[in-house]
């Protein structure tokens, strides 16, 4: 059997937010394996089993940039180590300079986009200058240059905590603004069904199955059981399945919105700062403790 380490059960920890005990138990079941590990937490816990990667923990901004034909946008993120350094003028102007170079310039990853010029230097150099001014890390972490099929819309929300972009085919600009703040408080993971990884389907299949098992059901149900609660995970997860946030009657879908209205999504793209960012958890009062015993050393030191 597979040694289960302190940083493999951590690593679990930081994936899952499961109890720390409960994570060495699902890693001596699955022989070590963390994918496994995963799955017997969530067969467990349920949703207190939730991925680390939903929270939001770094801090930074998230911009976006359109063209005045609404054919061509950037989607930018990036981080800095405080909310108060997320506010400051200068970075939102390196922010929003970035953004524009990105649609001037069509970088094709994030070092393209530091080598370009700015200034009397380069993106890279005026971050650093930047980062030499203000004492705290800044990094330019991702981006998107969108050119659209159809209209693009963008919906900024949470102090540009949050971005979201969408390309809509027909409609119109209201419906396109509805759509991308739809996506912003719902956080699709793909348009369809299609999008979802295959790993990711049968892992909810087995999940399912296994529920349903300690739940007692017969086995003759099981399948049944299963088929509903991937149709179910489908539909949460996916634009087009979920139920529009604005839907008067609580049911209508984006899928059915949309057919509604003769339009289609050709794509969208969402960002949220610090997603999958773990932030350094200062222990203040481990902090404070460590202070005061190192004042009262240097203070017997001094006395004697």
């Amino acid at each position: 059997m597979a040694e289960i380490t302190a940083s493999l059960v951590k690593e679990l920890r930081e994936r899952t937010d499961a109890p720390m005990m409960e994570c060495k138990k699902a890693l001596t079941e699955a022989g070590g394996d963390i994918a496994k590990a995963e799955e017997v937490l969530r067969i467990k816990l349920g949703s207190r089993a939730s991925k680390a990667a939903a929270r939001i923990t770094a801090e930074g901004v998230v911009a976006v940039t359109i063209s005045g034909d609404a054919r061509t946008a950037a989607l930018l993120e990036v981080n800095c180590e405080t909310d108060f350094v997320a506010k400051n003028e200068d970075f939102l102007a390196l922010v929003a300079r970035a953004s524009e170079l990105i649609m001037e310039k069509k970088p094709a990853d994030i070092s393209g986009l530091s080598a370009l010029p700015l200034g009397d230097g380069t993106v890279e150099s005026s971050r650093a200058s930047l980062v030499g001014k203000i004492g705290e890390n800044i990094t330019l972490r991702r981006f998107a240059r969108v050119e659209a099929k159809g209209t693009l819309v963008s919906y900024i929300h949470g102090g540009a905590k949050i971005g979201a972009l969408v390309d809509i085919v027909g409609g119109d600009a209201s419906l396109g603004k509805d759509l991308a703040m739809h996506i912003a408080a719902s956080r699709p993971k793909s348009l369809d069904a299609d999008g979802i990884p295959v790993e990711l389907i049968e892992s909810e299949r087995r999940v399912a199955a296994e529920k349903a098992r300690e739940a007692g059901k017969p086995e003759n149900m099981i399948e049944k059981i299963v088929e509903g609660s991937v149709q179910k995970f489908i539909k949460e997860m996916t634009l087009l399945g979920q139920v529009f946030v604005k839907a008067e009657d609580g049911k209508q879908t984006v899928g059915q919105l949309l057919k509604s209205r003769g339009a289609s999504v050709a794509g969208f793209w969402l960002y949220v700062v610090g997603e999958g960012i773990e932030k350094r958890a200062d222990d203040f009062a481990a902090e404070v403790a460590a202070q005061a015993a190192a004042a009262k050393s240097n203070l017997d030191k001094t006395v004697s």
